[in-house]
């Protein structure tokens, strides 16, 4: 083909769709006179939107609300979701001036409300089908008027502007579930005369006839709605976000709650969907700022990039925040400073261990300064403890080893130590920072406060940074919302609502289906801690079996036990090259993950060696890329990948010189952390092994 060549075809292809839309619109302009109830400017309007007809939309006319005796001017349905749309032909162009819709200087508030309201009804009757509120919108068209602008939920158009608008939302529904939503909304909202249109026909089928359109849009059974959306989510890439939920996830991220909530579930079963669904419909519906908090420092920048592709219209009310960062930008805000530095925090707490650790009776327990730096950073400071007797009697919960009263008063003294070196130092750790922000926020309430705080993978936490949400959160409606599993905690130590003062007795619901993961990458990331208790944040689990519905069984395992290093390696580098969609495409959905951040430097070496472009987790913001994703265990909470390997995974669980309670302890915790990054993949879990190496066996 001539240079050129390939675009000059587009452009032909380009301006015939444009001429047969024209002859649409020109055509259903004409047809449109036989609305008894339409006006010029709905029939205008529906000449126009007809013409996406060609291009998989359905369009809804003239139809009745129920419980009412006003009617809805259309509903469209189509690729980029359902639009309610009132029709209006004003002499004077529409303005949006402070939060309000005027004309000619007069206020039309009334007209939004209707809207609005009309808008919900909608809602409520799409969610039936599982259908996510974030796909519907409220449009408020204008005849003889060009503007494009938003206020609030709704979104102000022009008539001329609307086609172009609405081909360049993003896809959320498929052909087939835009003919599901179609079907159910025609009943919904009857029609006062034959005004359902789809280009080829405006009669309404008489109950002989078959349905508009014939076989090809032949009603979709309601039943059938969630294995399509499943099916097309498992063809879509990983990054496009789920329109439709199950129906009992709907009803979660819709219910009423009359003070602090709380979501649990075993893994992939869909708690962050409905977090963030959850948040769309709080912004929906309340005014003011929604908190949207979770512990990992990068998967707010994911979720935030999700959220703004699902539910654009509310992206300005929702913050995305890592505790931590929240908190230091809180105090920074009120002029509160901290001297955050985790470097020298650490050689502070190194010193202290050499001075008081090391020759206590803390090494009959555990030789391993990482042990008790945890129950410091977990349990004392964690909880906010002040005093050797409060320590004495705490409960550690999630920390199964026993400690005696000589122990509690070591760690108590290596406490003391740690915290005399690191204030002559001038700086802060982490919890310092939350409770700083605890103090400054019982002294003055955040202003202007948070209309509602979600938090997700609660159970990674201290019960400190709890106590800060909830204190700024408080126990009104809605207001505290806390998503998580205790199964899947990659820290040590734990907390139970009630130390925080959180009571959600009534006010829970539990999700038991996977739609993430392939059966058999379930059931074998579900035997390595099918033996292991762990908390739950409510109370303690006497082991980690669960009942867990599955809806995908597709999907593989393959195994690597290599002889030595070099080989795993070699096998590993082999694997990402061989993919089965082949190339780069299939690297945009694939991650490596690592034990330790040593190691995750480890094998970008190595990846970037052997050509393969990587892109660290922490630097990944949710959009699709042509690398491969690199990261921690913990790096990878609240994530998912096609493709998940774990060079090797077993390491951490090979038997060591120690047996002890300790011990045993560390191996469950590593066997938890395995299990979540095990449960990241969705097609292909790659686990690799090699004989032990000489530094793993040494102490840490």
């Amino acid at each position: 083909m001539a240079a050129g060549g390939s675009a000059g075809e587009r452009g032909r292809q380009a301006r015939e769709k444009a001429l047969e839309l024209a002859r649409r619109s020109r055509e259903a302009y004409r047809l449109a006179g036989r609305f008894e109830a339409g006006s010029e400017a709905e029939r205008l309007v529906a000449a126009t939107l007809i013409g996406l007809t060609a291009v998989g939309w359905h369009l809804l006319v003239d139809r009745r609300w129920p419980g009412t005796r006003a009617n809805i001017d259309m509903i469209l349905i189509g690729p980029g979701g359902v639009f309610v749309i009132d029709v209006k032909r004003w002499r004077d162009p529409p303005l949006v001036e402070d939060g309000h819709l005027t004309a000619a200087g007069e206020r039309r508030d009334g007209e939004v409300d209707k809207l609005l309201a009309m808008t919900r009804s909608a809602d409520e009757k799409a969610a039936a089908l599982g259908m996510s509120p974030v796909a519907l919108r409220p449009l408020m068209v204008f005849a003889g008027h060009r503007l494009d602008t938003c206020l609030g939920r709704i979104r102000l158009l022009g008539h001329p502007d609307l086609v172009q608008a609405l081909v360049a939302e993003p896809k959320r529904l498929t052909p087939a579930l835009v003919r599901a939503v179609t079907t159910h909304l025609a009943d919904a909202f009857p029609a006062y005369e034959s005004t359902a249109l789809d280009g080829r026909d405006t009669g309404a089928p008489r109950p002989e006839e078959e349905p508009v359109g014939g076989e090809e849009d032949a009603l979709f059974p309601t039943e059938d709605v969630e294995k399509a959306a499943l099916d097309s989510l498992m063809h879509a890439p990983i990054e496009r976000w789920m329109t439709f939920l199950h129906p009992d996830q709907v009803s979660i991220a819709r219910r009423d709650w009359n003070g602090p909530a709380r979501i649990s579930g075993p893994a992939g079963t869909g708690k962050t969907v409905v977090g963030l669904h959850r948040a769309a419909h709080l912004a929906a519906r309340a005014s003011g700022r929604i908190l949207y908090v979770t512990f990992v420092n990068n998967l707010p920048r994911v979720q935030k990039q999700l959220f703004g592709t699902m539910a654009a219209t509310f992206a300005d009310r929702v913050e995305f925040s890592s505790l931590h960062g929240w908190a230091t930008a809180f105090l920074a805000d009120r002029g509160v400073d901290v001297q955050l530095s985790a470097t020298r925090a650490d050689d502070a707490f190194s010193r202290a261990w050499m001075t008081a650790g090391r020759d206590s009776a803390l090494v009959e327990i555990d030789p391993r300064p990482g042990y008790w730096r945890e129950e410091i950073d977990h349990v004392i400071k964690g909880r906010g403890l002040t005093s050797l007797e409060e320590y004495r009697t705490v409960p550690r919960h999630g920390r199964r080893t026993a400690l005696q009263a000589a122990h509690r008063e070591a760690a108590w003294l290596l406490y003391e130590e740690y915290e005399l070196l690191r204030t002559e130092r001038g700086v802060g750790d982490f919890n310092d920072v939350l409770l700083a922000a605890l103090k400054e926020l019982g002294e003055r309430p955040a202003d202007p406060p948070y209309a509602a705080v979600i938090v997700d993978e609660v159970q990674d936490l201290t019960l400190t940074g709890v106590k800060l949400l909830h204190a700024l959160a408080g126990d009104g409606p809605n207001g505290l919302l806390l998503i998580g599993d205790g199964q899947q905690a990659v820290y040590p130590g734990g907390f139970r609502l009630a130390d925080a003062g959180i009571a959600v007795k009534g006010r829970g619901a539990v999700l038991r289906t996977n739609y993430r993961n392939a059966a058999r990458i379930l059931e074998t990331a579900m035997e390595l801690v099918s033996g292991d208790p762990f908390e739950d944040l409510d109370g303690p689990s006497p082991n980690g079996r669960r009942t867990i519905d599955l809806t995908y069984h597709e999907g593989r395992i393959l195994r690597v036990d290599a002889a030595n290093d070099e080989e795993h390696d070699r096998r590993l580098v082999e694997a990402l090259r061989t993919l089965p969609e082949n190339g780069s495409t299939a690297w945009a959905d694939s991650v490596v993950l690592c034990r330790s951040r040593r190691e995750t430097e480890q094998y970008h070496r190595l990846l970037t060696r052997a050509g393969i472009p990587v892109l660290r987790l922490e630097n990944y913001d949710g959009r699709p890329v042509d690398a491969v994703k690199l990261g921690t265990y913990r790096r990878a909470k609240g994530l998912e990948f096609k493709h998940v390997f774990l060079p090797h995974h077993d390491l951490d669980l090979s038997d060591s010189a120690l047996s002890d309670a300790a011990d045993r302890e560390r191996k469950e915790l590593a066997r938890r952390q395995l299990f979540v990054a095990m449960t990241r993949a969705r097609d292909l879990l790659w686990l690799g092994s090699a004989p032990l190496r000489r530094e793993a066996i040494v102490l840490r």
